[in-house]
């Protein structure tokens, strides 16, 4: 099992990191991933062992490290919603961490499942990432097209069968069509929400069973084969 290996520290915390570098010799373009909202489980670094398997540097920060993980969760979540406050400095902090490795381009993409999801689509304008792939992620409260104005080019990836983000998708198409945004958006129709995430530990898989998160491993490949390909179109130094 990946463990952290590395510790950032950003204006408000220290935080415990896993970072995935690919084989050879750089420089790599990078990537952040955000988590969901379990935290820095196995599904999160393997995350980052597929992208760097695929030639970029992965960086996957636990957003819950630097205190009790109840706290962590709610301030996390809060901040999210707000679409500000110390979560996203801590994730500033970690994209200028990666771009300042001696192994990396300093072309940075991010990407996020379900929660970490949530954040991509608030990071995608403002925070100089070059590319953002928001899976499943919550929609916004501020008003889609205002939150997409100026974005870097978007790859998104739903679930036909996730009840809680019916017509999520074309939603954030449409905002990307208005704003003259790259972008790649597309709905799996027998996915369900979390279908990039195989879950193995015990909170995760109850929970799943109740919350109807169902891993859908032809559907995953597909979107990690939609999300290598636009990450290497875009990211190219």
């Amino acid at each position: 099992m990946s463990k952290p290996n590395v510790s950032i520290t950003t204006p408000q915390h220290t935080l415990d990191a896993y970072l995935a570098t690919p084989e050879g010799e750089g420089p790599w373009p990078g990537v952040v991933i955000i988590h969901d909202i379990f935290g820095l489980t196995p599904v999160a670094t393997g995350h980052a062992d597929w992208l760097a398997s695929e030639g970029f540097m992965a960086i996957a920060p636990d957003l819950y490290s630097w205190g009790g993980t109840l706290k962590c969760v709610k301030a996390t979540m809060s901040d999210m919603l707000k679409g500000e406050g110390a979560a996203f400095d801590d994730i500033d902090t970690v994209r200028q961490w990666l771009s300042d490795q001696a192994g990396c381009s300093g072309q940075i993409g991010v990407i996020g499942f379900c929660m970490g999801g949530g954040f991509c689509l608030l990071l995608a304008s403002g925070h100089d990432f070059q590319a953002s792939a928001p899976n499943y992620g919550m929609l916004p409260k501020q008003e889609l097209e205002d939150v997409l104005r100026g974005a870097c080019p978007v790859i998104a990836s739903y679930a036909g069968k996730d009840k809680q983000l019916q017509g999520a998708a074309a939603k954030i198409e449409a905002a990307l069509v208005s704003n003259g945004v790259p972008h790649d958006v597309k709905e799996y129709p027998e996915a369900y929400h979390s279908f990039m995430d195989d879950h193995h530990t015990l909170v995760p898989r109850i929970l799943g069973k109740l919350l109807a998160l169902r891993f859908n491993e032809k559907d995953a490949a597909d979107a990690r084969s939609r999300i290598s390909a636009f990450f290497r179109d875009h990211l190219a130094a």
